[in-house]
């Protein structure tokens, strides 16, 4: 017998088949709208990412325009604009949590711990304005990495930045922009304007500035500071028939691609234009010229005192190296006499004496363009003591570059001219003013090289460059008097003198003595040989050519100078 079992219905009811494909129906349009509305997403936050990539643009176009070349006399690029990374954040739109955020960028970025990145991210969300910097001037590879997070909220931009590719090169004389593109100090302050004007800033700006002599100058006293464990140094080569400064050095130096990095306040100070000292027996050549124009010394044979100190306002003058004898003004100048110097200032008065340094801006701040300039010190009371001492370069303070100015007058004709870091075109050097008589100007020629050939700046006689100079070593003024172990060390000297062309000036400050100097801490020792070397290296860079057969004549001054049997 067969048994029946019933089976379900296969064809369901036709009301029941519409409902169920409407479902279906439905579930597929709610999965298409999921698709799109995450499609949508995307293309918004691509979308967004271009606008936040704009808004990054343009904060950097407002903070910092493109700025004109700077260029040294022969076209070298000292400053010049380019393009780099930067690297922006807005911490309204992050994907990332802040906390994971934070202590990725702590790896990439470390000058920042995780929890300063966090609270930074913080701050920013709960405030106005969400956007910030993580970093400006960024390398590539930083850009590359932080980047590989895949935070879309962090952005990317090329921003104008301020190369200076010589590096440390001529530092105090350019100085450097802040990140809105300004400049800050130097050269690019003084610029500012026409660097940044659209009507003027593709033509590149030349200064007076010789890059390769530069680098002559701050190598050489790099290494003398060096050597003699010194706290600076410094340097200038001026022409001395336009006042253009072709070389200006001081040391220590900061990096103006980097100067946010720089903490020490000593770098940030151009010791030739800003800082003032006691530039010692350099002053003993202006003294006498200034004695001779004003017809109180009108021999060179003229012998005056030099036996015994002189006693004068409770203070004794004397020589460091005392000849013990009666000296006339070549022998004077030769070695290095305080107690002759100071016997011809008291001869000159206070009034022939302060008006001479007032004709050579010895009262006034530097003629330089930088803004970085000091104010010399000069004597409130000028009494006798204060006349004789100023007379060998003590009790009054002016910067190197006061001394630059009044040695090219020396030696150039009498003509006092302002410095100038701008490149002077042929023809338009200022007409200066007379400060010295054209006679007074060839004997000063004169006592300069004998000074070098038989004095204290032998050690910076280059063969056939003519060299004349005079040293300088001064104490530095203390609370309450002078630092015995404190000393400025300075040679002041000019060359060709048969033509003169060039005042080099060279400064260290405090040097210690070394074994190169014999342990000796005087300007004869430390700064005249680098000089010397200077001179050397940078004369035929600048067209002097050495000539053993040329020099000037001093045969009529030579006799005047008492020489031991055998020198």
């Amino acid at each position: 017998m067969t048994t029946l079992v019933a089976q379900p219905a296969r064809i369901r009811n036709p009301g029941e088949r519409t409902l169920a494909l409407a479902t279906t129906h439905q579930r597929l349009m709610l999965l298409m709208l999921l698709f799109a509305a995450g499609a949508l997403v995307v293309v918004a936050r691509i979308a967004w990412m271009g606008v936040f990539a704009g808004e990054v643009r343009a904060r950097i176009a407002d903070k910092a325009m493109a700025r004109g070349d700077i260029v040294d006399r022969n076209g070298r690029v000292l400053a010049r604009t380019i393009e780099a990374w930067s690297i922006g954040i807005h911490t309204d739109r992050l994907l990332t949590s802040p906390e994971t955020l934070a202590q990725k960028l702590a790896e990439l970025m470390p000058e920042k711990t995780a929890d300063e990145y966090h609270a930074m991210i913080r701050t920013r969300q709960a405030s106005k304005t969400p956007f910030t910097y993580l970093r400006r001037r960024a390398m590539p590879e930083l850009v590359a990495a932080v980047n590989a997070l895949g935070e879309p909220g962090i952005g990317y931009a090329r921003e104008p930045e301020r190369l200076y590719p010589q590096t440390t090169l001529a530092a105090h004389v350019l100085g450097y922009t802040d990140l809105a593109g300004n400049g800050v100090t130097g050269m690019e302050r003084v610029l500012n304007t026409r660097l940044s004007d659209p009507s003027t800033r593709g033509i590149p700006t030349a200064l007076a500035i010789d890059a390769r002599v530069q680098a002559v100058m701050e190598s050489e006293l790099y290494a003398v500071m060096v050597d003699q464990q010194a706290v600076g140094a410094g340097g200038i080569v001026l022409d001395v028939h336009t006042g253009e400064i072709v070389a200006m050095v001081s040391l220590p130096v900061f990096n103006p691609n980097k100067p946010s990095g720089e903490k020490n306040d000593a770098l940030w100070r151009n010791a030739m234009t800003q800082s003032v000292y006691e530039l010692g027996s350099t002053f003993k050549p202006i003294t006498v010229a200034n004695a001779m124009d004003s017809g109180v010394v009108t021999s060179m044979a003229k012998r005056y005192d030099a036996t015994a100190p002189i006693s004068v306002g409770g203070f004794k003058i004397h020589d460091d190296h005392p000849m013990g004898r009666w000296l006339n003004i070549p022998e004077m100048l030769i070695h290095s006499s305080n107690i002759v110097t100071a016997r011809v200032a008291d001869q000159l008065g206070q009034e022939r004496t302060a008006a001479l340094f007032r004709k050579l801006h010895f009262d006034a701040r530097p003629d330089v363009e930088l803004k970085e300039r000091g104010t010399p010190i000069w004597p409130d009371y000028w009494g006798r003591t204060t006349v004789m001492t100023v007379g060998y370069g003590h009790g009054m303070a002016v910067t190197p570059l006061h001394l630059a100015s009044a040695y090219a007058a020396l030696v150039n004709g009498g003509i006092w001219r302002p410095s100038t870091l701008m490149k002077v075109a042929p023809g338009k050097a200022p007409h200066g003013s007379r400060v010295f008589s054209q006679a007074t100007s060839d004997r000063m020629r004169q006592l300069l090289r004998m000074i070098v050939t038989d004095g204290t700046g032998r050690s910076a006689n280059v063969a056939g460059m003519r060299v004349g100079g005079k040293t300088g070593t001064a104490e530095k003024a203390s609370e309450g008097g002078y630092a015995k172990h404190s000393i400025v060390a300075t040679f002041a000297c000019a060359f060709p003198m048969d033509a003169p062309r060039y005042v080099v000036i060279g400064m260290v400050d405090e040097p210690k003595g070394s074994a190169i100097s014999h342990g000796q801490r005087t300007a004869a020792f430390t700064v005249a040989p680098a000089v010397g070397r200077i001179i050397a290296r940078a004369g035929p860079m600048l067209g002097i050519v050495p000539d053993d057969n040329r020099d000037i004549d001093v045969s009529e001054l030579t006799p005047l100078v008492w020489k031991a049997k055998g020198d």
